[in-house]
């Protein structure tokens, strides 16, 4: 397709769309050979452009779309998961990653339709060529694909009760486009006003809920809809429909036809269960896990090691450690097909309190010997805690303990930073005492002075030794060597590991004790939204995250550990959780809005290796 063109639908597209889907339907209902995509494999597709712009009826979205030429015709792609967001299509559960089925506005037995795919960089395309419902339109203008759609007559929107709470019926003239977005909690307010404070924890216990609809509605539908828990917001072409909730309610939004219906039920349990194979070694669930009398919402990717997928730690900033963002942006950074938030940071000072390793070498040591992943490329994995003792040693034979390497965490005695840290050091805490080492050698001793005011640079052909609290004397002109040895042993021999804590099984035995790995009561008392690590008596790996009870909190750290155990989890390792609880897939997160998660520092990431 050359800049400009269009795709049209008329009455003879879309008899070849039925007829494509009806095909491609019976092709998926056959086990398949192979988890190529034959079509892709005998025709080999040439990319012309991949960009994340799109103009659905002239409002921008970030989303990522890809242009090719294959068997002599042109084909756009949309990132499955995003273009489950953009027009609200669902992603029907499939063992073929070859071919996604979806449901939109149609009905999957009857009327099945189902899309090729096609991977590239770290996203799954949804071969979107023929997907072309009556008057839309799809456009390539340099690097943005524009959508336009006929505007849909909202000709009825009922409510009513049903046993799990309220149900919401907008129903059209066509098939139209639809968001849902969970929108950003308000900020805690701080306040010494009484009367305030009851307005502040209503405003903290609800949440809200907009979903958009590229649809006129009748203003006289409004005035009969509108509640306090839920309103009707009109624009041109647009109606939004704004629902305030209770923590644990959520929207769970499907389509129907005859007629063309959006239906919107709100429930406790609005987490649609999912098993598709994404990719070939991947795939993508979602489930229900019961514990006792409760029933907890679980998110998780479940990874092959023996396929053509690599695991590697990633930090959110290229050139230093100092910093967090969010882990969408991490991901499509690093080119990451899926990824999971991981170890602990100082959210104030964004540094990280935990161990980081990559292709042998260290990032950040481990803390309070908390628990830790390694792994290597073989898909061994060993799950446990970790500590490390390193020490430098001087030729006068002066043996210094080194407490930690480029953390944020803080102790009295000698720290070390290379330049994994950043080009500068500034120090963190007053009056440390800095020593420049470049090949070997100190080259000077310098003054810290206040924390945070002055920064030193730091060599790369050496590191910057930092005193705090202790009088070391170290000579200019000293040749150092440095020391190291992990506890456990074994650990050193893995190429990458990534520590957070507490670990929760081994052997497939709950051994839970974060006392022992220095958390406070407070966090070994919270319920909360866990992320979670653990492989299985198949030798399969899961990150996963593990949300609210149905109609309640989320998980303790001992109920997490059941879950996993439910999940068949043989090793499993707490990552960081609540607000950071980030499950990335294909451009989104899969678990939750990512209005509501918080940045964080570092992150595990999933890469498809080439054949």
């Amino acid at each position: 397709m050359v800049k400009g063109s269009i795709f049209k639908s008329n009455s003879s597209t879309s008899l070849l769309l039925l007829v494509l889907s009806t095909v491609l339907g019976l092709l998926l209902s056959f086990p398949a050979r192979s988890q190529s995509n034959p079509i892709l494999t005998q025709n080999p597709a040439t990319l012309v452009r991949s960009h994340k712009e799109i103009l659905l009826n002239n409002r921008p979205l970030s989303i990522a779309w890809s242009q090719w030429e294959q068997g002599g015709k042109t084909h756009i792609g949309i990132s499955d998961t995003g273009f489950a967001q953009i027009l609200g299509v669902d992603l029907l559960n499939t063992n073929n990653p070859s071919l996604q089925p979806i449901q939109w506005f149609n009905d999957p037995k009857t009327n099945p339709i189902v899309l090729a795919t096609k991977f590239n960089g770290g996203y799954r395309y949804l071969d979107i060529t023929n997907f072309a419902p009556p008057g839309w339109q799809f456009a390539v203008t340099g690097n943005v694909l524009v959508i336009n759609s006929p505007t849909a007559q909202v000709r009825d929107i009922r409510q009513g009760k049903q046993t799990f709470g309220d149900r919401i019926v907008v129903e059209f003239d066509r098939p139209t486009s639809w968001q849902v977005n969970q929108q950003a909690p308000a900020p805690k307010q701080k306040t010494v006003v009484n009367e305030l404070v009851g307005i502040v924890k209503a405003q903290i216990a609800k949440q809200e809920w907009l979903i958009t609809i590229d649809g006129n509605a009748n203003p006289a539908i409004a005035n009969t809809f509108n509640s306090p828990q839920s309103q009707i917001e009109i624009t041109p072409n647009l109606t939004n429909i704004r629902l305030r909730l209770p923590v644990g309610i959520a929207p769970r939004v499907t389509t129907l036809t005859n007629p063309h219906r959006l239906v919107i039920d709100i429930r406790p349990d609005s987490m649609v269960e999912r098993n598709i194979l994404w990719a070939d070694g991947l795939r993508w669930r979602q489930q229900y896990v019961s514990l006792n009398e409760d029933r907890f919402s679980v998110t998780w990717l479940e990874l092959n090691p023996a396929k053509k997928l690599k695991m590697l730690p990633f930090w959110s900033e290229a050139t230093t450690l100092v910093g967090t963002a969010p882990l969408i942006k991490t991901a499509e950074r690093y080119n990451a097909v899926a990824a999971i938030n991981s170890g602990f940071f100082n959210r104030k000072n964004q540094l990280p309190l935990g161990a980081i390793r990559r292709d042998g070498n260290w990032i950040s040591s481990p803390i309070l010997n908390r628990g830790a992943i390694a792994w290597n490329k073989q898909g061994k994995i060993k799950i446990g805690r970790l500590s490390i003792q390193e020490s430098v040693i001087t030729n006068t034979g002066q043996r210094l303990p080194i407490t930690t390497f480029n953390s944020g965490y803080v102790q009295t005695g000698v720290a070390r930073y290379s330049s994994a840290w950043g080009a500068n050091y500034s120090p963190l805490t007053d009056n440390e005492a800095i020593f420049i080492v470049q090949n070997n050698a100190v080259t000077a001793q310098l003054p810290g002075g206040t924390a945070g005011k002055a920064t030193f640079p730091i060599p790369t052909n050496g590191y910057l030794l930092t005193s705090r609290g202790s009088n070391i004397k170290i000579t200019v002109g000293s040749i150092l060597r440095l020391q190291s040895a992990t506890t456990p042993a074994d650990f050193a021999s893995y190429p990458h590991i990534l520590a957070a804590g507490p670990v929760l099984i081994q052997n497939r035995q709950v051994v839970l004790d974060a006392k022992a790995e220095g958390f406070s009561d407070a966090f070994i008392r919270e319920k909360a939204i866990r992320s979670v690590i653990c492989s299985t008596a198949s030798g399969n790996i899961l990150i996963a995250a593990v949300h609210n009870r149905v109609g309640g909190a989320g998980s303790t750290l001992a109920e997490a550990a059941q879950v996993l155990q439910q999940l068949d989890c043989t090793e499993a390792l707490n990552f960081d959780g609540g607000s950071s609880t980030s499950l990335y897939l294909g451009g989104q997160l899969i678990n939750r809005s990512p209005r509501t998660a918080a940045r964080v520092h570092n992150g595990l990431g999933i890469f498809l290796q080439a054949p």
